[in-house]
């Protein structure tokens, strides 16, 4: 189902056909939007990059997600719980579509055709975050260091088609998004580099050696 689903085309033809939608862009370190008040918002990114951040009771700093060009984020994929605050922040200038729920059941003004293939898109559209959801859960269910970092960088390799690849996240930003301390995540890479696991450039170029 979700390989005959082809997101750009989606966002391109609800921007073509439907008046309901917004676009609206944000600077670097803008909030594009929070989880805390339910908007009934679904989000995708046409332009740019963005986390999904969250700070826990004690001020912790976590990255639940990084969002590309074409990804779909909103809060109907997270239960929100009062002891974790949840928002987007833009890392780039950053363009994203913006649609509510409620575009499913009212049609816009045109009377567009597009929303019967809205709703016929609507499960692909789940589908595909369901499955980088999936993955994110892999991550995090990974109980040492080394674990994870060696699962993130095969997800990044099979993504690119390539054993090397330019890490898509700075190193403090891959320790938040991987829950670790980043002293003992540099330990860990020295460690992978120096048994043959891995070899690293200056520039956070990865290559998988084995």
């Amino acid at each position: 189902m979700k390989n005959n689903f082809n997101i750009k085309n989606f966002s391109n033809n609800l921007i073509s056909y439907c008046e309901k939608i917004q676009i609206k862009s944000f600077e670097k370190n803008e909030i594009i939007t929070t989880y805390i008040v339910n908007r009934n918002q679904i989000c995708i990114v046409l332009e740019g990059s963005a986390d999904l951040m969250r700070y826990d009771f004690n001020g912790n700093q976590m990255i639940v997600e990084r969002f590309h060009q074409f990804d779909v984020f909103g809060e109907i994929f997270y239960q929100i719980n009062t002891n974790n605050e949840l928002f987007v922040l833009a890392k780039e200038k950053t363009k994203i579509l913006i649609f509510n729920y409620d575009i499913f059941e009212k049609k816009c003004k045109k009377n567009c055709k597009f929303h019967e293939e809205l709703v016929l898109g609507l499960p692909n559209l789940v589908l595909s975050k369901v499955s980088d959801l999936n993955l994110r859960i892999e991550l995090l269910s990974k109980k040492t260091i080394r674990d994870k970092l060696i699962t993130y960088f095969k997800i990044i390799s099979e993504k690119n088609f390539n054993k090397t690849f330019t890490l898509p996240l700075s190193l403090t930003d891959l320790a938040d998004y991987l829950s670790i301390d980043r002293s003992a995540m540099m330990r860990e890479l020295k460690t992978l580099k120096s048994e043959g696991f891995i070899k690293k450039s200056d520039k956070n170029k990865i290559t998988l050696l084995s």
